[in-house]
């Protein structure tokens, strides 16, 4: 019996299909790609209990309480002690982000304690992002309690003596998540639209057939990538006011730094992103597959860059690829700004990996320009 003529037909569309897609290596990959990639970073990379956070110890009392204390701190695994620290440097450590948490044991602590008064263990926390920080202060009464058990005869009684632990958790002494969140939400936002509304770009001229027009004029490349990325740079510089409007407006977001440095890390970062969106136009084909490399790039930069899921809780692996990604940085500088009222020479060190990785994939562009459309 003879297949009806319409099966015929689908048949042929049906291997017309399959043809399509093994020519399209970039959408098939994608269709690989992503969910090991999901797999791989949700199973390996995510953890929301961060451990080995590093930690600086301003000793007032080095008895052997206090030595007890670091030492189950460290046992702990939530703690990494970075050293004995003074004041000054412990306080930098907090502010420039190099640390995690300041522990100070006081002058006399030894002898207080055995007086059977109570003194005060103090911790002091970045709780910028309170996510981060917090099963590490939950579990500080704990190690103060045994070690204090463990390194004095007889213990002193809970009712009367033992150490107090003190918490100051600085820059968000509320542990208010949206103090965190908002600013992350300024690099996320750029990093989808700026880098996808970019690479459409060229993508768009050579869909429409007018890239003939434009190459015909008597253009460089670097001066067509001028004229294609600065559009989307004052695009980004609107999205960023509106932000900044709201989070003030409406969520009481704090600026404690000066506004004209977060401009200036702000146009860094938008630089870079529209940059990186005009060398996904010089690879792409189309505008779907431009929109494919743009979303395989932004998977990776929303769950490794600290935006979601704390970076110090990753794996090294997972924190090595994060810190190529130019949102981990911008992330850094925006929260050091708003929250702490970090100056340039703090932020200094998160611009400059996104300055490099403006130039590095500026040259890429170029390069790859004069090789596909010349």
């Amino acid at each position: 019996m003879r297949m009806p003529s319409r099966w015929y037909r689908i048949r042929a569309v049906l291997l017309k299909e399959f043809i399509q897609m093994r020519r399209d290596r970039l959408t098939f990959a994608m269709i690989l790609g992503v969910p090991i990639m999901q797999l791989v970073l949700f199973g390996y990379a995510i953890n929301t209990d961060p451990k080995h956070l590093p930690t600086g110890v301003v000793v007032g009392d080095s008895g052997p309480v206090a030595r007890a204390i670091v030492a189950g701190m460290q046992t702990s695994g939530y703690f990494r002690i970075d050293g004995l620290l003074s004041e000054e440097a412990a306080r930098e450590g907090l502010a420039d982000g190099t640390l995690a948490f300041v522990v100070t044991v006081p002058l006399d602590f030894h002898k207080d304690l055995m007086r059977g008064r109570r003194p005060p263990i103090v911790i002091e926390a970045d709780a910028s992002d309170p996510t981060a920080s917090a099963n590490a202060i939950a579990a500080m009464p704990e190690i103060v309690r045994r070690a204090v058990a463990a390194a004095t005869d007889p213990p002193p009684a809970a009712s009367t003596g033992g150490a107090e632990v003190v918490v100051h958790r600085l820059y968000n002494p509320e542990a208010v998540n949206t103090y965190n969140i908002v600013p992350g939400l300024i690099g996320t936002i750029l990093t989808m639209t700026t880098t996808l509304m970019t690479a459409l770009a060229l993508t768009r001229e050579i869909e429409r057939g007018t890239m003939e027009s434009l190459l015909a004029m008597p253009l460089r490349p670097l001066e067509i990538m001028i004229g294609k990325i600065v559009p989307y740079i004052v695009m980004g510089f609107l999205q960023v006011m509106v932000i900044l409007t709201a989070a003030y407006a409406l969520f009481s977001v704090p600026l404690e730094g000066s506004l004209w440095l977060l401009l200036a890390a702000v146009l860094l970062f938008i630089a870079a992103n529209v940059t990186l969106g005009y060398t996904f136009s010089t690879l792409a084909r189309s505008q779907l597959q431009a929109m494919q490399m743009t979303f395989f790039f932004f998977l990776p930069s929303i769950l490794l860059s600290g935006f979601m899921f704390p970076f110090r809780g990753m794996p090294a692996w997972a924190q090595a690829i994060g810190q190529v990604l130019p949102l981990t940085h911008f992330l850094r500088a925006v929260r050091g700004i708003m929250l702490k009222g970090n100056d340039t020479v703090q932020v200094l060190p998160y611009l400059w990996p996104v300055a490099v990785f403006l130039l590095v994939i500026g040259g890429f562009a170029l390069l790859r320009f004069r090789r596909t459309l010349d």
